[in-house]
């Protein structure tokens, strides 16, 4: 692959690189460069979300570097308060052993685990001490400190940040010293981290890392960031089912960009994924070829070719009521028809106002995935729910 194909792949779904003529300059080197990419165990399971970044580490693997998988297990003690407006509270040791095992776990359905080094950041934390911590916070000030976003914004509000906070990023900073990363990857709410990185890497004499930063990934919803408190999520580790499910469900405007982030397929691929959109396919035939992908990846082409019939399975599981309505509706000339529409005309709420209020709630689902306003249903059936109560198999034809 060239250079230029190498940038263009590398670029894909990427929300900034500082600087890129570094990059330029290090691929050209022709030796294999050191990528990093942390991640504090904050919870057991991965979620998609969370692969955006692995994503981009199995590209830079796939052409010959070195990738650094980092486990912030010491990190993960401190808990960084990043994009939130209070401090995040640390974890225990347990809670970081037990969660860094089940992403050892995960990661590798994505990286090659005989070109992986996975290492965790208490290996030069430990042996770097009380006095080398304050050698090391010697070298930023509290002015800097206050120009992350979110410092910058509890302190004006009069909000508490706790002292240790003002460690994590030194912490970041320093694993890149330790690993000598040529480059570290992040989410575009790490920036202040990572720049820290390429701070305290001049201040050590090394060549400063390239900052690469990719996008949050939005969930289910189509808005908020992938999140497991938000419910909008994919974890990883769910079931071939739920997974399939799930992934069908997004909207239409969410699906070009989750082909960005998360699917392994060419650039080319991709457009002609498009062209057959315009040229007036399914979109949901386009969104099940990614929930196959997605599927096979994490559970093998098994799952993923039986994949339409586990999620079917799901109504099952779900303990319909025998007396449940059966409720045919006519598409007409039309391919698909509007979640809210089939509510409406299921006769599964009052009024149109009700409609939007529990869609807008999360109160509305389709086979037993939460669904939002942007939904569309197509020839098929499907038991949609809506509140609590209201419950109904719905056949669109």
């Amino acid at each position: 692959m060239s250079l230029e194909q190498t940038l263009a792949e590398i670029r894909r779904g990427t929300e900034e690189i500082l600087l890129e003529d570094e990059l330029i300059e290090k691929l050209s080197s022709g030796r294999a460069l050191r990528i990093k990419a942390g991640f504090d165990p904050t919870a057991p399971d991965l979620h998609l979300g969370h692969t955006v970044l692995i994503n981009k580490l199995r590209q830079f693997q796939e052409r010959g570097h070195t990738v650094i998988f980092l486990i912030g297990d010491f990190t993960g003690l401190i808990g960084d308060p990043s994009g939130k407006n209070a401090t995040r509270p640390p974890l225990t040791p347990e809670e970081v052993a037990r969660n860094a095992e089940t992403y050892k776990e995960q990661v590798f359905k994505i990286l090659d685990p005989e070109k992986t080094e996975v290492r965790f950041n208490s290996e030069w934390m430990h042996k770097l001490g009380a006095a080398g911590m304050i050698r090391l916070a010697a070298q930023h000030s509290v002015a800097r400190m206050l120009e992350r976003d979110d410092f910058k914004k509890r302190y004006k509000s009069n909000q508490p940040i706790a002292i240790h906070e003002f460690l994590y990023p030194l912490v970041q900073g320093y694993d890149s010293v330790a690993l000598e990363a040529d480059v570290e990857l992040g989410g575009t709410d790490q920036r202040f981290n990572l720049l820290v990185g390429r701070e305290l890497q001049k201040a050590e004499g090394q060549t400063p890392q390239v900052v690469m930063m990719m996008p949050l990934l939005e969930g289910l919803d189509g808005e908020k960031k992938m999140s497991k408190s938000l419910g909008n999520y994919v974890g990883i580790a769910e079931s071939p089912g739920t997974m399939f499910q799930k992934i069908v469900s997004i909207p239409d405007s969410l699906m070009w960009r989750w082909y960005e982030l998360l699917s392994f397929k060419s650039l080319e691929e991709i457009a002609s994924l498009r062209q057959q959109i315009e040229s007036g396919a399914n979109p949901r035939d386009i969104k099940i070829e990614l929930a196959r992908e997605l599927v096979a990846r994490f559970h093998g082409d098994e799952a993923a070719a039986n994949a339409h019939k586990a999620a079917g399975n799901l109504v099952q599981e779900g303990e319909v009521p025998e007396d449940t309505p059966e409720i045919v509706l006519e598409l007409g000339e039309q391919p698909e028809l509007p979640i809210a529409a089939v509510v409406n005309q299921a006769g599964l709420a009052a009024n149109a106002a009700q409609t939007r209020d529990m869609l807008s709630n999360g109160r509305v689902k389709v086979d037993w995935v939460v669904v939002d306003a942007g939904i569309k249903l197509s020839a098929g059936e499907y038991l949609v729910q809506a509140g609590k109560k209201k419950l109904a198999r719905v056949i669109l034809k």
